[in-house]
C-alpha cells in the first residue's frame, strides 16, 4: 500500500495530515485504560518471558520466548539473563534453548501451603476418594478459568488426568459451572464475554446462550454435571463452596471415566457426595455459613 511522504495513512483516496494524524492516535490512547503510576511495567514483562513456557513447548530459544511473549529482542535478552541469574530459567546445555528450572515451584508451594481452604477440604476429598474408588477434585476460580488446587486420585488405572495448577475454561467444566451458578448474572456475562469459545472436544458446548442455561440448571439443582466437555470419555459431577456471603469460592468435584460409568449413575450416585462435602466444607471454612 502506497504512503504519504509525510507518513500519514490514505483515507478516501485523500492522505491524512500530520495534524489529524497525531489528533486519532491522542484518541486513541485515551481510550486506552490508564495504568497507576506504581504499575510496573518490567516485572510485568519478566512474567510474560516466564509465561511463555505455558504452552506445550518446554525448552526455548530466545526467539522463540520474544514472539510468545510479545517482547523484542533486545528486552527478552535482558530479562531472561536475568531470569537465569536469578535461578528461574536455565540454559539448555549444548544447545541455544532455554527452560524453567524448580525454583519457579516455591511459588505454588508456599500458595499451596497458606491456602487455608485446602486444608479444610483435604480430608473430604481424601475420604471421597478413598470410599468411591474415584478420582475428586477442588477447583478454585481464577477469572473465567479453573484450577485444580486439590486432587486425589481414584484406585482404578482408568481416570483423566490432570496435575495440580492445570486450568480449563470454567464454562467448559462441571466445576466451572457450579460456581458460576453462585455468582451474580452480571459476573457470569463478563466472564462469558472473556472466555475463548472454541472446543476442547467434540461435544463441547460453545453457543453462548445454551453455557448460560447450563449455569442456569445447575443454580435450581445445586451441582453441574457435565458430560466430555473438556476431556473425551470424562463424566463430571461438582458442587460450589460457598462463603459466608453466599458467594462461591471454589467447588468440589468427582471425575469419573465413560468406560465404568454412565451419566445416569453417575447422577444418582455422585451428585449426594460432593452435596455433603462441599457443604461440609462451607461451614468448616466459613463459620458464618448458614445451611
Amino acid at each position: 500500500m502506497a504512503r504519504s511522504s509525510r507518513g500519514g495513512s490514505k483515507k478516501s483516496g485523500k492522505a491524512m495530515s500530520p495534524k489529524r494524524a497525531r489528533a486519532e492516535t491522542s484518541t486513541e490512547r485515551s481510550a486506552e485504560p490508564t495504568r497507576s503510576s506504581l504499575f510496573v511495567g518490567s516485572t510485568e514483562k519478566a512474567f510474560q518471558v516466564l509465561h511463555a513456557f505455558d504452552g506445550p513447548r518446554r525448552f526455548m530459544t530466545l526467539a522463540d520466548i520474544a514472539r510468545t511473549a510479545n517482547l523484542d529482542r533486545s528486552a527478552t535478552q535482558r530479562l531472561v539473563y536475568t531470569l537465569e541469574r536469578l535461578g528461574y530459567l536455565k540454559r539448555i546445555e549444548g544447545t541455544r534453548n532455554y527452560g524453567l528450572t524448580s525454583k519457579v515451584l516455591q511459588f505454588s508451594h508456599s500458595y499451596l501451603k497458606a491456602n487455608e481452604l485446602i486444608d479444610k477440604a483435604s480430608p473430604y476429598l481424601l475420604d471421597m476418594s478413598r470410599n468411591l474408588g474415584e478420582t475428586c477434585n477442588l477447583h478454585e476460580l481464577d477469572g473465567h478459568e479453573v484450577v485444580f488446587v486439590a486432587r486425589f486420585p481414584g484406585r482404578h488405572l482408568i481416570h483423566i488426568d490432570f496435575v495440580i495448577g492445570s486450568r480449563l475454561p470454567a464454562y467448559f467444566t462441571a466445576s466451572g459451572i457450579a460456581i458460576l451458578s453462585a455468582l451474580p448474572d452480571d459476573e457470569r456475562r463478563q466472564l462469558l464475554t472473556l472466555t475463548r469459545l472454541e472446543p476442547l472436544t467434540p461435544h463441547t458446548i460453545t453457543d453462548p446462550e445454551k453455557l448460560l442455561e447450563q449455569v442456569h440448571i445447575a443454580a435450581k439443582r445445586g451441582y453441574s454435571i457435565q458430560i466430555n466437555q473438556s476431556v473425551m470419555g470424562d463424566i463430571s459431577v461438582a458442587a460450589p463452596i460457598i462463603d459466608e456471603h453466599g458467594r462461591a469460592v471454589a467447588a468440589v468435584n468427582i471425575s469419573v471415566p465413560t468406560t465404568r460409568w454412565t451419566t445416569e449413575r453417575a447422577e444418582a450416585e455422585l451428585v449426594q457426595h460432593v452435596h455433603v462435602a462441599a457443604t461440609s466444607i462451607s461451614k468448616s471454612k466459613f463459620k458464618r455459613y448458614a445451611a
